[in-house]
């Protein structure tokens, strides 16, 4: 009514949450997406994504930001796959290329 012609659903993934809160919202993202609303996603670098990988290489640190490529493009790949329609990316290459693959999957 005021003039606002688009409206996106942002959970704001590691604003104020834990880390179980960043992961109970992306495993309930498809009820999110069934509101109806386009959902934007960006997890991409986030801290929970550090600290979900301490201790996976031995050591119990988070790996730095410059080193979580590979959780960032797994939780922007899974919200694809649940009807995320606008994934926020650092690594915006290597993610666009993952959203290209998703895409391949789900429309064949």
């Amino acid at each position: 009514a005021v003039g606002v012609d688009e409206i996106w659903i942002d959970p704001g993934f590691g604003f104020g949450k834990t880390v179980a809160h960043n992961l109970d919202l992306l495993a309930r993202l498809d009820r999110l997406v069934a509101t109806g609303w386009p959902v934007v996603v960006g997890t991409s670098r986030k801290s929970t994504l550090g600290r979900l990988l301490a201790g996976s290489d031995g050591t119990p640190e988070p790996p730095p930001v410059e080193d979580r490529l590979e959780a960032s493009l797994a939780t922007a790949t899974w919200a694809m796959a649940q009807g995320a329609g606008m994934i926020r990316a650092d690594d915006v290459r290597a993610t666009a290329q993952a959203a290209r693959v998703v895409q391949g999957e789900i429309t064949k």
